[in-house]
């Protein structure tokens, strides 16, 4: 079995961990992108506004993460999102349909209690780039 190398991903356009985790991780051709809280990346507050707001934040720091391995959002296959209030979920489909074309990526929406600095929204995903990106 051949090991591969990990490369940490990492960009001042999207809020740096505030734990103990990368911003992303790409093994070969996959990237995984850490979950995104509505952080502002240069402030490191949560945005200022609604619901909507707080999901445009993460769509925008999901974005910045995927270019920052050379790719984009359309590389993007698998999502989940994590809500504090499901009610909202319509919310997030308005708001993704801005962000991605069909096809769209696999997908799945959890409701949870709550997210760390208080949070209504947060999103991991999982890209896979082709081959020929450094």
């Amino acid at each position: 079995m051949k090991k591969h190398a990990k490369k940490i991903i990492q960009t001042t356009q999207a809020p740096a961990a505030i734990g103990t985790y990368s911003q992303a991780v790409r093994v070969g051709d996959t990237v995984y992108i850490s979950g995104q809280i509505p952080l502002v990346p240069a402030t490191m507050e949560l945005v200022a506004g609604d619901f909507k707001a707080q999901t445009f934040q993460i769509f925008d720091n999901l974005k910045a993460i995927a270019e920052a391995t050379g790719g984009s959002l359309t590389d993007i296959v698998k999502m989940t999102i994590y809500l504090t209030d499901m009610t909202l979920f319509p919310v997030v489909n308005e708001i993704m349909a801005r962000y991605f074309n069909e096809p769209y990526p696999a997908r799945a929406v959890l409701g949870v209690k709550e997210l760390p600095r208080g949070a209504m929204v947060e999103a991991e995903a999982i890209m896979v780039l082709e081959s020929y990106f450094p």
